[in-house]
Protein backbone atom coordinates (compact mmCIF):
# COMPACT_ATOMS: atom_id res chain seq x y z
CA UNK A 1 0.00 0.00 0.00
CA UNK A 2 1.11 3.35 -0.63
CA UNK A 3 1.31 5.90 2.07
CA UNK A 4 1.57 10.04 1.61
CA UNK A 5 0.75 12.56 -0.31
CA UNK A 6 0.18 13.57 -4.22
CA UNK A 7 -0.71 17.01 -4.91
CA UNK A 8 -3.42 16.91 -7.59
CA UNK A 9 -4.17 19.64 -10.32
CA UNK A 10 -7.98 19.20 -9.81
CA UNK A 11 -9.38 19.84 -13.41
CA UNK A 12 -12.41 21.84 -14.47
CA UNK A 13 -15.62 19.55 -14.53
CA UNK A 14 -14.18 17.01 -12.01
CA UNK A 15 -15.62 17.44 -8.43
CA UNK A 16 -13.33 16.39 -5.71
CA UNK A 17 -14.68 12.83 -5.38
CA UNK A 18 -14.16 12.23 -9.00
CA UNK A 19 -10.69 12.90 -8.49
CA UNK A 20 -10.45 10.45 -5.34
CA UNK A 21 -12.67 7.43 -7.05
CA UNK A 22 -10.22 8.02 -10.48
CA UNK A 23 -7.08 7.97 -8.13
CA UNK A 24 -8.14 4.68 -6.34
CA UNK A 25 -8.59 3.07 -10.34
CA UNK A 26 -4.66 4.45 -10.91
CA UNK A 27 -3.12 3.05 -8.02
CA UNK A 28 -5.48 0.06 -7.29
CA UNK A 29 -6.01 0.86 -3.12
CA UNK A 30 -9.21 1.71 -1.43
CA UNK A 31 -7.65 3.73 1.81
CA UNK A 32 -7.37 7.76 -0.03
CA UNK A 33 -9.18 10.89 1.03
CA UNK A 34 -8.66 14.47 -0.15
CA UNK A 35 -8.57 17.73 2.08
CA UNK A 36 -11.02 19.85 0.77
CA UNK A 37 -13.89 19.91 -1.60
CA UNK A 38 -13.57 22.21 -4.61
CA UNK A 39 -16.73 22.97 -6.53
CA UNK A 40 -16.83 20.85 -10.22
CA UNK A 41 -16.28 24.04 -12.14
CA UNK A 42 -13.30 25.48 -10.21
CA UNK A 43 -9.72 24.16 -10.99
CA UNK A 44 -6.36 23.83 -8.73
CA UNK A 45 -4.73 21.92 -6.02
CA UNK A 46 -5.72 19.09 -3.97
CA UNK A 47 -3.93 17.54 -1.93
CA UNK A 48 -4.69 13.83 -1.92
CA UNK A 49 -3.84 11.56 1.00
CA UNK A 50 -2.85 7.87 0.41
CA UNK A 51 -2.48 4.98 2.92
CA UNK A 52 -1.30 6.23 6.08
CA UNK A 53 -1.24 9.93 5.43
CA UNK A 54 -5.29 9.80 5.56
CA UNK A 55 -5.16 10.63 9.03
CA UNK A 56 -3.72 14.20 8.45
CA UNK A 57 -6.48 14.60 6.04
CA UNK A 58 -8.35 16.78 8.72
CA UNK A 59 -5.13 18.58 9.65
CA UNK A 60 -4.24 19.71 6.13
CA UNK A 61 -8.19 20.60 5.72
CA UNK A 62 -7.33 23.27 8.41
CA UNK A 63 -4.35 24.98 6.28
CA UNK A 64 -4.73 28.34 4.70
CA UNK A 65 -5.25 28.30 1.18
CA UNK A 66 -4.52 30.71 -1.86
CA UNK A 67 -6.71 31.64 -5.12
CA UNK A 68 -6.58 33.57 -8.20
CA UNK A 69 -10.41 34.37 -9.07
CA UNK A 70 -12.29 36.59 -11.31
CA UNK A 71 -15.24 38.49 -9.90
CA UNK A 72 -17.36 39.77 -12.67
CA UNK A 73 -19.46 42.89 -11.15
CA UNK A 74 -23.27 43.41 -11.75
CA UNK A 75 -24.20 39.92 -12.06
CA UNK A 76 -25.85 38.54 -9.12
CA UNK A 77 -27.07 34.78 -9.08
CA UNK A 78 -28.45 32.40 -6.27
CA UNK A 79 -25.12 30.31 -6.61
CA UNK A 80 -22.75 33.24 -6.30
CA UNK A 81 -20.43 32.18 -9.47
CA UNK A 82 -21.67 32.46 -12.87
CA UNK A 83 -22.92 28.87 -13.58
CA UNK A 84 -26.18 29.65 -11.39
CA UNK A 85 -29.52 31.55 -12.64
CA UNK A 86 -29.04 35.01 -12.90
CA UNK A 87 -31.04 36.82 -9.98
CA UNK A 88 -30.39 40.58 -10.70
CA UNK A 89 -28.73 42.61 -13.26
CA UNK A 90 -27.05 46.69 -12.60
CA UNK A 91 -25.15 48.61 -14.02
CA UNK A 92 -21.27 49.12 -13.73
CA UNK A 93 -20.23 52.26 -15.93
CA UNK A 94 -20.61 54.39 -12.76
CA UNK A 95 -18.18 52.14 -11.07
CA UNK A 96 -14.00 53.85 -11.23
CA UNK A 97 -10.85 51.46 -10.65
CA UNK A 98 -10.11 53.68 -7.30
CA UNK A 99 -13.70 53.05 -5.43
CA UNK A 100 -13.63 49.23 -6.43
CA UNK A 101 -9.82 48.68 -5.32
CA UNK A 102 -10.30 50.58 -2.02
CA UNK A 103 -13.54 48.52 -1.62
CA UNK A 104 -11.45 45.23 -2.24
CA UNK A 105 -8.98 46.42 0.59
CA UNK A 106 -11.52 46.42 3.19
CA UNK A 107 -12.02 42.89 2.69
CA UNK A 108 -8.97 42.15 4.06
CA UNK A 109 -8.66 40.81 8.01
CA UNK A 110 -11.38 39.13 9.63
CA UNK A 111 -14.52 38.73 8.18
CA UNK A 112 -18.25 37.85 9.26
CA UNK A 113 -19.22 35.32 6.13
CA UNK A 114 -22.24 33.85 5.54
CA UNK A 115 -21.91 30.70 3.96
CA UNK A 116 -23.88 29.98 1.02
CA UNK A 117 -26.63 27.85 0.19
CA UNK A 118 -25.27 25.77 -2.76
CA UNK A 119 -22.25 24.65 -0.05
CA UNK A 120 -21.64 21.28 1.25
CA UNK A 121 -22.41 22.63 4.89
CA UNK A 122 -25.41 20.62 6.58
CA UNK A 123 -28.36 21.65 8.38
CA UNK A 124 -29.84 19.00 10.35
CA UNK A 125 -28.06 16.09 8.52
CA UNK A 126 -28.80 17.64 5.01
CA UNK A 127 -26.30 19.54 2.60
CA UNK A 128 -27.19 23.28 2.53
CA UNK A 129 -27.16 22.67 -1.85
CA UNK A 130 -29.42 19.91 -1.03
CA UNK A 131 -31.87 22.52 0.35
CA UNK A 132 -31.31 24.86 -2.48
CA UNK A 133 -31.69 22.45 -5.08
CA UNK A 134 -35.56 21.86 -3.43
CA UNK A 135 -35.86 26.08 -3.43
CA UNK A 136 -35.60 25.64 0.03
CA UNK A 137 -33.41 28.75 1.90
CA UNK A 138 -32.32 28.28 5.66
CA UNK A 139 -30.86 30.85 7.80
CA UNK A 140 -27.22 30.07 8.29
CA UNK A 141 -25.28 31.43 10.70
CA UNK A 142 -22.39 34.09 9.93
CA UNK A 143 -18.62 32.47 10.57
CA UNK A 144 -15.34 34.85 11.19
CA UNK A 145 -12.76 34.27 8.24
CA UNK A 146 -9.91 35.77 7.78
CA UNK A 147 -8.80 37.49 4.44
CA UNK A 148 -4.77 37.39 4.71
CA UNK A 149 -4.11 39.36 1.61
CA UNK A 150 -6.20 40.60 -1.99
CA UNK A 151 -3.91 41.34 -4.60
CA UNK A 152 -5.60 43.11 -7.96
CA UNK A 153 -3.79 40.87 -11.04
CA UNK A 154 -6.04 43.04 -13.31
CA UNK A 155 -9.23 45.32 -13.38
CA UNK A 156 -10.69 45.54 -17.13
CA UNK A 157 -14.60 46.68 -15.46
CA UNK A 158 -16.93 44.79 -15.03
CA UNK A 159 -13.93 42.25 -14.43
CA UNK A 160 -11.62 41.84 -11.74
CA UNK A 161 -9.14 39.25 -11.35
CA UNK A 162 -7.56 39.08 -8.12
CA UNK A 163 -5.12 36.65 -5.56
CA UNK A 164 -6.81 35.78 -2.49
CA UNK A 165 -4.74 34.40 0.50
CA UNK A 166 -7.33 33.07 3.65
CA UNK A 167 -7.87 30.86 6.26
CA UNK A 168 -9.87 27.80 6.06
CA UNK A 169 -13.49 27.97 5.62
CA UNK A 170 -12.81 31.23 3.26
CA UNK A 171 -15.71 30.88 0.24
CA UNK A 172 -14.72 33.30 -2.52
CA UNK A 173 -17.58 32.88 -4.51
CA UNK A 174 -19.38 34.77 -1.19
CA UNK A 175 -16.86 37.11 -0.98
CA UNK A 176 -17.32 37.79 -4.77
CA UNK A 177 -20.58 38.82 -3.59
CA UNK A 178 -19.97 40.33 -0.78
CA UNK A 179 -18.06 43.22 -2.46
CA UNK A 180 -19.93 43.50 -5.40
CA UNK A 181 -22.74 43.65 -2.88
CA UNK A 182 -20.85 46.60 -1.20
CA UNK A 183 -20.19 48.47 -3.93
CA UNK A 184 -24.14 49.27 -5.02
CA UNK A 185 -23.97 46.91 -8.22
CA UNK A 186 -23.77 43.00 -6.96
CA UNK A 187 -21.05 40.59 -8.54
CA UNK A 188 -20.46 37.00 -8.81
CA UNK A 189 -17.48 34.15 -9.45
CA UNK A 190 -16.94 33.86 -13.18
CA UNK A 191 -13.75 31.72 -12.38
CA UNK A 192 -11.61 30.34 -9.77
CA UNK A 193 -8.28 28.76 -9.23
CA UNK A 194 -7.10 27.31 -5.73
CA UNK A 195 -3.03 28.25 -6.28
CA UNK A 196 -1.98 26.88 -2.71
CA UNK A 197 -3.46 24.39 0.35
CA UNK A 198 -0.93 24.70 3.11
CA UNK A 199 2.51 23.69 1.70
CA UNK A 200 1.01 22.05 -1.45
CA UNK A 201 1.86 24.73 -4.82
CA UNK A 202 0.06 24.70 -7.77
CA UNK A 203 3.32 24.66 -9.40
CA UNK A 204 4.17 21.03 -7.79
CA UNK A 205 0.91 19.43 -8.49
CA UNK A 206 -0.15 17.01 -11.12
CA UNK A 207 -3.13 16.11 -13.58
CA UNK A 208 -4.44 13.18 -13.36
CA UNK A 209 -3.59 11.72 -16.98
CA UNK A 210 0.63 12.57 -15.74
CA UNK A 211 -0.24 11.11 -12.75
CA UNK A 212 -1.64 7.88 -14.52
CA UNK A 213 1.86 7.95 -16.93
CA UNK A 214 3.86 8.24 -13.72
CA UNK A 215 1.91 5.08 -12.67
CA UNK A 216 2.37 2.93 -15.88
CA UNK A 217 5.98 3.89 -16.11
CA UNK A 218 6.50 2.37 -12.14
CA UNK A 219 7.01 5.96 -11.00
CA UNK A 220 4.02 6.31 -8.87
CA UNK A 221 5.88 7.16 -5.94
CA UNK A 222 7.88 9.87 -6.93
CA UNK A 223 4.98 11.51 -6.76
CA UNK A 224 4.19 10.99 -2.95
CA UNK A 225 5.03 13.68 -0.46
CA UNK A 226 6.00 12.16 3.09
CA UNK A 227 3.60 12.36 5.85
CA UNK A 228 6.31 14.40 7.98
CA UNK A 229 7.11 17.13 4.80
CA UNK A 230 3.63 18.92 5.93
CA UNK A 231 4.72 19.45 9.20
CA UNK A 232 7.99 20.53 8.93
CA UNK A 233 6.98 23.99 10.99
CA UNK A 234 7.10 21.99 14.33
CA UNK A 235 10.46 20.88 15.58
CA UNK A 236 11.63 17.65 15.35
CA UNK A 237 12.50 14.85 18.73
CA UNK A 238 13.87 11.67 18.13
CA UNK A 239 13.38 8.84 21.20
CA UNK A 240 15.40 7.04 22.82
CA UNK A 241 14.70 3.26 22.71
CA UNK A 242 13.31 3.20 26.49
CA UNK A 243 10.35 5.36 25.48
CA UNK A 244 9.48 2.66 22.10
CA UNK A 245 6.68 0.92 23.31
CA UNK A 246 5.26 4.49 25.62
CA UNK A 247 5.27 6.06 22.02
CA UNK A 248 3.85 2.61 20.13
CA UNK A 249 0.77 2.69 22.40
CA UNK A 250 0.17 6.59 22.05
CA UNK A 251 1.20 7.09 25.52
CA UNK A 252 2.48 10.11 27.32
CA UNK A 253 6.12 11.08 27.17
CA UNK A 254 8.55 12.78 29.45
CA UNK A 255 11.40 14.12 27.70
CA UNK A 256 14.39 16.55 28.23
CA UNK A 257 13.27 19.30 26.11
CA UNK A 258 15.84 22.41 27.55
CA UNK A 259 16.88 22.61 24.73
CA UNK A 260 13.73 22.85 22.22
CA UNK A 261 12.48 26.03 24.44
CA UNK A 262 8.90 24.70 23.78
CA UNK A 263 5.72 26.46 24.00
CA UNK A 264 2.76 25.28 25.86
CA UNK A 265 0.78 23.52 23.57
CA UNK A 266 3.19 23.55 21.37
CA UNK A 267 3.26 20.93 18.28
CA UNK A 268 6.27 18.81 17.50
CA UNK A 269 7.17 16.18 15.18
CA UNK A 270 8.17 12.60 17.25
CA UNK A 271 10.18 10.20 15.47
CA UNK A 272 11.03 6.33 16.82
CA UNK A 273 14.51 5.63 17.85
CA UNK A 274 15.04 4.40 13.94
CA UNK A 275 14.31 7.71 12.94
CA UNK A 276 10.23 6.96 11.32
CA UNK A 277 8.28 9.74 11.62
CA UNK A 278 5.99 8.20 14.29
CA UNK A 279 3.58 11.34 15.37
CA UNK A 280 2.48 14.39 16.17
CA UNK A 281 2.61 15.17 20.27
CA UNK A 282 2.08 19.04 22.21
CA UNK A 283 4.18 19.78 25.14
CA UNK A 284 1.70 19.94 28.10
CA UNK A 285 4.17 22.69 30.05
CA UNK A 286 2.29 22.29 33.17
CA UNK A 287 3.04 18.52 33.46
CA UNK A 288 6.43 18.98 31.59
CA UNK A 289 5.37 16.21 29.07
CA UNK A 290 3.99 15.85 25.95
CA UNK A 291 0.75 14.26 25.33
CA UNK A 292 -0.38 12.49 21.47
CA UNK A 293 -2.21 14.18 19.02
CA UNK A 294 -2.03 12.09 15.78
CA UNK A 295 -0.56 8.68 15.27
CA UNK A 296 0.88 7.52 12.45
CA UNK A 297 2.77 4.23 12.92
CA UNK A 298 -0.25 2.14 12.74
Amino acid sequence: MLHGIINVYKEKGYTSHDVVAKLRGITGQKKIGHTGTLDPDAEGVLPVCLGKATKVSGLLTDKDKSYRAVLLLGVTTDTQDITGTVTKRCGTDCLCADTVQTVIREFIGLYEQIPPMYSALKVNGKKLYELAREGKTVERKARTVQIYDIQIIRMELPRIEMEVTCSKGTYIRTLCQDIGDRLGCGGCMESLLRTGSGPFRIEESYKLDAIREKKEKGELESLLVPIDAVFRQYQKIQIEPALEKRLRNGNMLRIDCRQEKLKDQEYVRIYDSAGNFAAIYKYVETDECFQIVKMFLQ
